[in-house]
């Protein structure tokens, strides 16, 4: 079956969505000790959060680019994911989803979140044709991650490192039998209707 141009794929329970970050060790070390977000990190500025492993192996080279070296697995509540959905806004102006270019702007100030829709990637972080969601929370939605949604955070740098040494090695067989079991995430068309442009 062909994928839609746009999906939510993630490794999902019935109750959590596993999302990906990616920080220095400063901040991610001690997130993953303590499950939770340390005083330093910043809750007055957006954070982007990504379902797509591969995603944010390509966004943060493998765990290889400065101030990305830990990756994070940020296990989150279903519940607030979806409130995040809802209360998102496109991250860029949609003839047919907005109306006009001044009410995308008003909705974006206004939202809490905005979504990226960006090229999913394969082993090799080549683009794929079709696309990934990426959630930006500000605002109360920061409040709300770090404080109300997160269940757990896990440090997965070794894992991307093995994933990738697989890969470099050409043994790509092995690299994709340890990546995470992401699959449809069933939000339903109601909180992806105003999202899908």
């Amino acid at each position: 079956m062909e994928e839609p141009q746009r999906r939510i794929r993630a490794l999902h329970t019935a109750s959590t969505i596993t999302v990906y970050q990616a920080y220095s060790p400063a901040i991610g070390l001690p997130a993953a000790r303590e499950g939770r977000f340390p005083a330093m990190w910043k809750r007055d500025r957006m954070t982007w959060i990504k379902p797509s492993f591969l995603w944010m192996m390509y966004r943060c080279g493998w765990g290889a680019k400065a101030g990305q070296e830990t990756v994070l697995a940020v296990e989150i509540s279903r519940d607030g994911f979806e409130w995040a959905l809802r209360h998102s806004c496109l991250s860029s102006y949609v003839r047919g989803v907005h109306p006009d270019r001044a009410t995308w702007q008003r909705q974006l100030k206004r939202a809490p979140a905005r979504v990226q829709w960006d090229p999913e990637r394969d082993l090799h972080l080549q683009p794929l044709p079709y696309r990934s969601l990426q959630l930006g929370l500000a605002g109360e939605a920061v409040r709300h991650y770090a404080d109300d949604w997160t269940v757990s955070i896990r440090d997965i740098t070794p894992l991307a490192h093995e994933i990738h040494a697989l890969v470099r090695s050409g043994d790509l067989d092995s690299a994709a039998r340890l990546l995470p079991q992401e699959r449809p995430y069933p939000a339903g068309d109601e909180p992806l209707a105003h999202l899908l442009g």
